[in-house]
């Protein structure tokens, strides 16, 4: 099964994808700020973490734990490795996925040097066996290593060096209560407005030697569906259109050229999302359909359908959960071009989506 989280760069549907890509890893890290405040949107978040920091410093000892949870792209690995700057210690980085048994978790804590900041991201997939072996690390900064099988197996404490762990997830409700309540402080990361994504492209423009105008960063801000990593990743494809077919400057009509070229709308809906919105409308008359004939029908896995495109199709307001299926709300019609039939508000008030007095015929297309 393909896995949204690790695109192959070929694919058609990474321009607008959250998820990181293999190759631009590089280019990703030359672009992450490297101290809080350089750290551009999530005010509150900025402000509770930096009290948590400041505090520890002056105490002289590692902060609590961190939870950082959100939705992909928005920037949770980058405060992982501004969490270390700022205490000024290293950082180690794996993932949940990478740590199948008790016994890599043991080896990996066990290397730990005093105050050493531990990045797991994605750490609701780690494994249940040393999900377990973390609660005493993380509580007592202590792991029992055993040692033996059967009755003669022997349970050895080793004692751990104070460290910070701080986890990323983009599935908060998967972890488990006595994971989350070992955590000292939670931060929940919310998408984007365009103004700081525009913040986030002029920096990055800088940083690329891009020249970007203000109106040409309004563009591509109001197609990045408010997350810093699609904004980056559509400044870098805007870029090779402005050096190849204009005279190398950003501007609203060069952006707005480009992403056309890449199948980007006015929206920020790429070829996934429009193949599913025409699918749901034009062959199932706006639904409601399982998500796996969804998937079908549009040639992808039903877990790239749920995961890459539906999230953002339902934040526009394209598109609603059901007990009974996916169903195209009126402004998907709108949005493709065509009259939504009665049945098409009716089927969207039955979802529950439309609260008493409201148009069910009204375009709600996102904004940020």
């Amino acid at each position: 099964m393909n896995d949204p989280q690790a695109t192959d760069s070929g694919a058609e549907t990474d321009l607008a994808s959250p998820f990181p890509v293999a190759d631009e890893r590089d280019v990703e890290a030359s672009l992450r700020p490297k101290h809080l405040d350089e750290f551009v949107g999530q005010p509150k978040v900025r402000e509770q973490l930096q009290l948590v920091l400041e505090s520890a410093m002056r105490r002289n000892r590692p902060p609590d734990h961190v939870l950082l949870s959100g939705p992909p792209g928005l920037g949770k690995t980058s405060l992982a490795m501004i969490i270390a700057a700022e205490l000024g210690v290293p950082i180690r980085v794996t993932s949940g996925p990478a740590i199948e048994r008790a016994g890599d978790l043991a080896a990996l804590l066990t290397s730990l040097t005093e105050g050493e900041v531990l990045f797991i991201d994605e750490i609701h997939r780690i494994a249940r066996p040393a999900e377990e072996l973390l609660y005493m690390a993380m509580e007592d900064f202590r792991v029992d290593v055993v040692v033996g099988k059967g009755p003669g197996a022997t349970a050895i404490p080793l004692e751990l060096a104070p460290f910070t762990l701080v986890g990323a997830t983009t599935r908060a409700g998967l972890l488990t209560g006595p994971l989350r309540d070992r955590f000292g402080f939670t931060a929940h990361m919310d998408f984007y407005d365009v103004a700081e994504l525009e913040t986030v492209l002029h920096r990055s423009a800088a940083l690329l030697g891009v020249p970007l105008r203000d109106d040409g960063a309004v563009e591509i801000a109001g197609r990045s569906r408010g997350t810093p990593r699609i904004a980056n990743r559509l400044l870098r494809r805007v870029r090779d259109y402005a050096e190849v077919r204009a005279d190398g400057v950003v501007t609203e009509a060069v952006a707005s050229a480009a992403l056309a070229v890449y199948d980007v709308d006015e929206l920020g809906l790429d070829r996934l999302d429009r193949a599913v919105l025409d699918a749901l409308v034009r062959r199932f008359g706006g639904g409601p359909v399982g998500v796996g004939t969804l998937a079908v029908a549009v040639g992808e896995e039903a877990e790239t359908v749920e995961e890459v495109a539906e999230p953002f199709l339902v934040r526009a307001g394209l598109l609603a959960r059901t007990s009974r299926g996916r169903v195209a709300t009126p402004a998907a019609w709108h949005h493709l071009g065509l009259t939504p039939p009665a049945s098409a508000a009716h089927g969207y008030l039955a979802s529950g989506r439309f609260g008493a007095g409201v148009d069910p015929s009204a375009p709600t297309l996102f904004q940020e």
